[in-house]
């Protein structure tokens, strides 16, 4: 049964996003999802003109009858805002307030001192944020990613069940992925190790990818989750990345796994863990954070806003 219905604005359909719609619905919250016009790759912000054309849009689908706004990213912010009629909750994504842009910081930081509710997906966004907000992670599908036996998902892909591979879940040609850092440092490690970057698979064949290598290497400059780190530790799938986004708030305590700076502190990393040859306890850590519980907080959180008639749940 329906109780809620709320219009969702984003910057693009990223899979956590999708999630975060699905879980919604089955929760019983009527959503309906808005998307900015045109194309962008994975992850980047689509340009001003991009948001300026989906202003009609906006301005056309609120007067339907919506009990809410959710804007999901900052730059998508003040499109829900130009709309005078309904409440606005706004989740960040990350990148907005990381300090990589000023004219995305200062945009994003204009919405949420607007919004009537202000939502950041992990500790490294809301030690940033200036405002009052709320907490709620990104959920992973549990059920998708899970540990798979390494024989069987490497019979599955094809793979050489006697190399030791080292998986890099990102486009090569993104630079803020920084695959030749990746290429650099499998080849620095004492540890003989093939790399495989994969880009462009579809999502349900990520955990068998996952499952298949014996670690998952990130090298990126800046990330606002990432969101494959959380992936691979529902896989029990050990992890090597650099202290970006929530990597080191996922893997702490979590065996096999490790966040580090410098090359030589990261091939070291990638170097013991493919000594143990063993796997991860990292779904223990990520099991609290499940796309249902994501939708339970996130009703709970339009249901306080529209018991105060709307009035802000955050502040300036």
């Amino acid at each position: 049964m329906t109780d809620l219905s709320v219009l969702q604005l984003a910057s693009s359909e990223e899979a956590f996003f999708t999630q975060q719609v699905d879980a919604l619905e089955e929760r019983g919250v009527d959503c309906t999802t808005l998307v900015v016009r045109g194309d962008a790759a994975e992850g980047d912000p689509r340009g001003i003109r991009a948001y300026a054309e989906t202003y009609g849009d906006v301005l056309a689908e609120a007067s339907g009858s919506y009990d809410l706004v959710h804007a999901n990213y900052g730059l998508v912010g003040p499109l829900a805002l130009a709309q005078p009629v309904r409440p606005v909750v706004l989740t960040l994504w990350g990148s907005e307030v990381m300090g990589y842009s000023n004219r995305l910081d200062r945009v994003t930081r204009f919405a949420a001192r607007h919004s009537d509710a202000v939502i950041a997906p992990n500790e490294a966004v809301s030690r940033r944020l200036g405002c009052d907000h709320e907490v709620v992670p990104f959920g992973v599908d549990l059920e998708l990613f899970r540990p798979i036996d390494r024989t069987q998902a490497r019979k599955r892909l094809g793979w050489d069940q006697s190399k030791r591979f080292v998986l890099f879940p990102y486009d090569t040609d993104r630079d803020v992925k920084d695959f030749e850092r990746a290429q650099r440092v499998v080849s620095e490690a004492v540890v003989n190790a093939e790399i495989k970057a994969i880009h462009g698979r579809e999502y349900e064949e990520m955990p068998y990818l996952m499952n298949a290598c014996d670690v998952l290497l990130v090298t990126s400059e800046r990330e606002s989750g990432p969101m494959v780190v959380r992936e691979a530790a529902a896989c029990n799938v050990p992890v090597v990345s650099t202290d970006v986004g929530f990597a080191a708030e996922t893997l702490a305590d979590v065996e096999n796994s490790h966040v580090a700076d410098t090359d030589d502190e990261l091939a070291d990393a990638l170097d013991a863990t493919l000594r143990s040859a063993g796997r991860s306890n990292g779904r223990e850590r990520v099991r609290a954070h499940t796309a249902e519980r994501m939708a339970t907080d996130l009703h709970s959180i339009y249901s306080a806003l529209l018991a105060t008639d709307g009035a802000r749940l955050s502040s300036e």
